[in-house]
């Protein structure tokens, strides 16, 4: 792949600014020159793309089509440039023209399209799908407002808008050429005519689908795949006559009821309204996506009834699940097709990524919305359930499994039942994962339709969190390997593993993480106004903040560690940072309530003396990609300490391991994996596992017991019930550890998890203290974190998913 030369990227930037901005490069601010920059090569990509569908048309390639209604894709102005080798290029022309190149990719906004882990992975998956040459496209919504701003006021968090499309609108290529007709409410006509059955839907209001597409360059090599992201419009932006007569607002009332489809990312459901507008959201991208893929293969093929095996459609979670009925909508209302052929095409177009076993996850629609939404996909619906019923009774003769593996019941429609009813396969995303939703979740299925399951454990673009966020690490890998052979072959990582006894590699891999820690501590100065000790241990959870993920766990740790100093202020102790980032959704009051609980404890830490240079707490302010690329270089410990049993997967964990993080965590998801790899001795296990948590339940779990009987827990609760310096108390989350408040006491096994967490705590504050065994052990880490890339996911996707060939 040709390099572009740095005199070639100050043209195009020279040329781009006057051409779209009307200026010159000394009259252009740092705005102009990042969009200039993104427009730059945007154009390489969209001329790159061209030539990738060609090719991908002439050999008639099977395509994989990703669904996913987030694509957490971050900033992509610095990973776009390094895919497509002109980084150093961009930066040897904005240093050139005046510019400071870190202030101009500091312009960018990340593209929030996404709220955690499920979006951040579709991003990753994007990057190995165009590294590795397969005909891919990625598709969801083109949502105003991603995931919110997070500001902390107080001591807690509020909700601010998150408008990244003022400046991220640059990689967008709108094709209003392309657009699609969605179609919602309305009446259903039958007649027949010829033989057959037509089913006509009338009166029902027209949404337009425009897509927007942003282009996703591989690296090493131009293929480059695309993510369509589609815009709600109305076809009809304006009633005239209503405006002509004085009804302005109402005028403009059929505009704001489409658009407000892509107006944000996951509108609160707890009322019937939300409940309604995430529906359409999901119809709206569902069908304007298969309407899409339809329209591109009849283009080339002339026909549907091959259409399974030129297109292989995964869904990511439930949230595109209504693809199944959709394309058996197109098949049969407008290809004509019988209902025999065209489930056979569907169940062999369509596989689903299962991403959690929370109950609350896995998605539920009332039927009457359903109905009144989608009169003709309800009727598909009801004969999809009405047959998989029919099949499921024929095998087990038990009404208790009809009534657990329904699609409808009860007046609800249950969507990962229908994934699996019209899917080809379902997988996990972690071994213990997949083996729970066949030993449990999915039971029944799995007895059923044992070749349907199957698992890829998830995985992370390591270009990006390893090479480009951490360059000192990079330039070290580079030179004990032998060259960057890494960056397509991520198992070469494991020659590392040959350095574990090089006292020098180990200083300096341990100079590296001091660097990357200073970095951090001086973004945090400037944007938080908190000063960081990089002498100190940098333990750190970032993630989404929900009860299951257990951030509460660590803040009560850091409780009893806070008591310990308060008892004896002269005991010896390592300085020691907890650093915290996390969102809860807006309508999560406990996960609020645990944000507040952090930061209340974090500001009285800061002002006890005694704390000084042992003891530091801080939550950093609205977590998401661009920050997560300065923690993972600087992090000593990775945090992930979920309930066993209930984190499908996490990408995190797998970011800190490769950036050489050890992980103090459960044998839960993906840490399952890593502990294969890691065994004991390179990282810090605790507490109970899978199958000790579901006995401990059985045998009826009594935290309050634990509470009379444990000292250090007493006391540690004690202290959320009276509160702290601030004057808040934490009654509420007080009673809900020991007696439920709403909830099963201790859910999430806090307490009978907790003795355990403290020791390992301890175990990892005595190993940090001998550097040459630290300094081993995050070497190791690094060294068999390749399992853990993307590119290997996808080739496991490739492999037992979607039979498509790609580069190896």
């Amino acid at each position: 792949m040709e390099t572009i030369t740095k005199a070639e990227m100050k043209k195009a930037l020279s040329d781009k600014l006057r051409l779209n901005f009307g200026c010159t490069v000394e009259e252009a601010t740092e705005a102009n020159m990042m969009k200039a920059c993104a427009m730059v090569l945007r154009d390489v990509m969209a001329s790159r793309a061209i030539d990738t569908r060609k090719v991908t048309k002439k050999g008639e390639k099977r395509q994989v089509h990703y669904m996913s209604l987030e694509f957490l894709m971050g900033r992509s102005l610095m990973k776009n440039a390094y895919n497509l080798d002109a980084l150093d290029a961009i930066k040897g022309a904005l240093e050139d023209f005046g510019f400071k190149s870190a202030d101009v990719f500091e312009m960018e906004p990340d593209a929030g399209l996404g709220n955690g882990g499920l979006g951040r992975l579709a991003a990753c998956y994007l990057d190995s799908l165009s590294t590795l040459e397969i005909p891919a496209t990625g598709y969801s919504i083109c949502y105003e407002l991603g995931i919110f701003k997070q500001k902390i006021v107080d001591g807690q968090q509020v909700e601010l808008p998150d408008d990244w499309m003022g400046m991220g609108d640059a990689w967008l290529v709108p094709k209003p050429e392309e657009v699609e007709e969605v179609h919602f409410g309305g009446t259903i006509r039958e007649f027949w005519d010829d033989g057959h059955l037509h089913v006509v839907n009338e009166g029902y209001t027209r949404v337009l689908a425009v897509p927007c597409d942003m282009e996703i360059a591989g690296y090493d090599t131009k293929h480059t795949n695309t993510l369509r992201l589609w815009d709600a419009k109305s076809p009809k932006p304006i009633d005239m006559d209503l405006f002509r007569r004085g009804n302005y607002l109402q005028a403009s009332e059929e505009a704001a009821m489409a658009e407000v489809i892509a107006k944000v990312l996951y509108p609160e459901d707890n009322h019937y309204e939300g409940k309604s507008l995430r529906l359409k959201q999901q119809y709206f991208f569902v069908s304007a996506t298969v309407q899409s893929i339809v329209r591109k293969h009849i283009q080339t093929y002339g026909t549907l009834k091959n259409f399974h095996e030129k297109n292989v459609i995964q869904i990511n979670d439930t949230h595109p699940a209504l693809v199944i009925p959709e394309l058996m909508r197109i098949l049969i209302d407008d290809a004509g097709l019988d209902w025999d052929t065209a489930w056979n095409i569907t169940v062999h177009s369509v596989a689903y990524t299962n991403h959690t076993v929370l109950a609350e996850a896995l998605e539920r629609w009332p039927q009457n919305l359903v109905e009144s939404l989608l009169p003709r996909i309800w009727q598909i619906l009801t004969e999809i359930a009405r047959r998989w019923q029919a099949k499921v009774e024929n095998f087990y003769h038990d009404e208790n499994k009809v009534r657990e593996m329904a699609v409808i019941w009860d007046g609800e429609v249950r969507m990962a039942n229908l994934c699996i009813a019209g899917g080809m396969k379902v997988n996990g995303v972690s071994a213990l994962h997949s083996q729970i939703l066949k030993d449990d979740v999915f039971h029944s299925a799995y007895v059923m339709e044992p070749e349907k399951f199957t698992n890829v454990t998830n995985g992370i673009d390591h270009r990006r969190w390893l090479s480009e966020i951490n360059p000192g690490l990079d330039a070290l890998i580079c030179e004990l390997t032998g060259g960057k052979d890494y960056l397509t072959k991520p198992n070469t990582l494991e020659k590392l593993d040959e350095f574990a006894g090089d006292a020098a590699v180990l200083e300096r891999l341990e100079k590296i993480k001091r660097a990357n820690k200073e970095a951090l501590a001086k973004y945090v100065k400037r944007e938080q106004g908190v000063i960081l000790n990089p002498d100190s241990i940098f333990d750190i959870q970032v993630k989404r903040l929900h009860e299951y993920k257990r951030q509460l766990l660590n803040a009560m740790h850091i409780i009893y560690l806070y008591q310990q100093l308060q008892d004896n202020p002269n005991m010896e102790m390592r300085p020691h940072t907890f650093l915290f980032g996390a969102k809860a959704a807006p309508g999560y009051a406990v996960a609020k309530r645990i944000i507040h609980l952090i930061n209340s404890l974090a500001s009285q830490i800061a002002k006890d003396p005694i704390c000084k240079d042992k003891l530091q707490v801080v939550f950093l302010e609205n977590y998401r990609v661009s920050l997560a690329e300065r923690l993972m270089p600087a992090s000593e410990v990775s945090q992930q300490i979920s309930t066993a049993g209930k984190e499908a997967s996490g990408t995190g964990n797998m970011k800190f391991m490769m950036n050489g993080a050890l992980t103090v965590g459960t044998l839960d998801g993906a840490n399952v994996e890593m502990h294969e790899v890691l065994g004991d001795e390179n990282m810090f296990l605790f507490g109970l596992k899978t199958n000790e948590v579901q006995e401990m339940r059985r045998n009826g779990y009594n935290p309050y017991r634990l509470y009379t009987r444990d000292p250090a827990i007493h006391r540690v609760l004690d202290q959320m019930n009276n509160g702290f310096g601030d004057g808040v108390r934490y009654e509420d989350l007080h009673e809900r550890l020991l007696f439920g408040n709403g909830s099963s006491p201790d859910e999430y096994m806090l307490l009978a998890d907790f003795a355990s967490y403290c020791e390992a705590e301890r175990r990892m504050v005595d190993t940090y203290a001998d550097r040459k065994k630290w300094n081993e052990m995050s070497l190791h880490n690094i060294a068999r974190s390749g399992i853990f890339a993307a590119d290997r996911s996808i080739a496991d996707y490739c492999d037992r998913i979607w039979h498509v060939p790609y580069k190896k």
